[in-house]
């Protein structure tokens, strides 16, 4: 059962799908709504620093906690439709990571659709991983994460890194990823009832942001269709009452077809990106927990 906590929070989500999904409302004003909302909903974290910082030519902002190691990197791309948020607007979200993993976080402020439809985003966030390796990180100790689109972008990431060569980061950490542009999943309909944010009319707006009449099944733009052999380890996170849950319920259905080694978690009666909560829901804190148990052994920090 969902705890008193996600309870009286879901007023604040239908708040905030009424603000940024308002289909009457300009780009900018969505964005706006958004910036100003994210970090409200998450906590600020204790002990953690942020710092802006030229990331191979893509603005990123480093989350660093207290105490953590310098050495090891959890590389992150945020969540928003590939049309909305910020590096900026994530910065508890990253800190609440930083503190879970016990390491710094890079968050990717990669460029935005529809000024920059895709393939801005995988080009910006693969330039920002072949900096971190430019600055000397071992591969072995960096991982990379993301929420939503930045799930799907976390995985598009991973499969253009692998083709073009690059070495691996060591995991990959999905929450809630957004990765088939068409909308396909069951549970765009099943669970169309219980999902406070996110609705079929609203990814397909965003998606024809992104996609700017390109392929929709682009394996860089809709992972679900790509080739995931020779992927890192993947944990994803999914929130039960999520229309995407199907996302990820396929997405790693395909990643262990081809020896991929997959955890799936998915938290009952949670929504979409439920973790934007830290601080002020205990599902919320035990997302970011799991996180951090499954992460640190294999970065080597446990």
């Amino acid at each position: 059962m969902a705890s008193p906590e996600a309870e009286a929070l879901q007023e604040q989500l239908r708040m905030l799908r009424e603000a940024v999904l308002d289909q009457d409302a300009t780009l900018e004003q969505q964005r706006a709504q958004f910036e100003m909302a994210t970090p409200m909903m998450c906590a600020a974290p204790e002990g953690v620093t942020w710092t802006e910082v030229d990331a191979g030519g893509v603005p990123a902002i480093w989350a660093d906690p207290e105490d953590g190691s310098t050495d090891h990197v959890v590389m992150y791309v945020h969540g928003g439709g590939y049309v909305i948020g910020s590096a900026g607007g994530y910065r508890h979200f990253t800190g609440h990571l930083a503190n879970a993993v016990g390491c710094r976080v890079l968050s990717v402020d990669y460029r935005l659709a529809p000024e920059h439809p895709h393939p801005a985003a995988v080009e910006d966030s693969t330039a920002a991983y072949r900096w971190l390796l430019d600055q000397g990180f071992d591969p072995a100790r960096i991982a990379v994460s993301g929420d939503s689109a930045g799930g799907g972008l976390t995985m598009s990431t991973l499969v253009k890194l692998r083709d073009d060569g690059v070495a691996l980061p060591v995991a990959g950490v999905p929450i809630s990823p957004w990765v088939d542009m068409e909308g396909l999943g069951e549970s765009m309909q099943t669970n169309a009832d219980t999902d406070l944010l996110v609705d079929e009319a609203g990814l397909k707006q965003m998606a024809d942001h992104f996609l700017a009449g390109q392929d929709a099944r682009d394996p860089l733009a809709a992972p679900l269709y790509a080739d995931l052999s020779g992927l890192p380890p993947l944990l994803i996170q999914a929130g039960g009452d999520e229309t995407l849950l199907d996302d990820s319920t396929r997405l790693a259905a395909a990643a262990e077809g081809v020896g991929v080694d997959v955890q799936l978690d998915v938290f009952p009666e949670m929504q979409h990106v439920f973790h934007l909560f830290a601080g002020n829901m205990p599902e919320a804190n035990e997302g970011f927990a799991q996180i951090g148990a499954w992460l640190r052994p294999r970065l080597g920090l446990a």
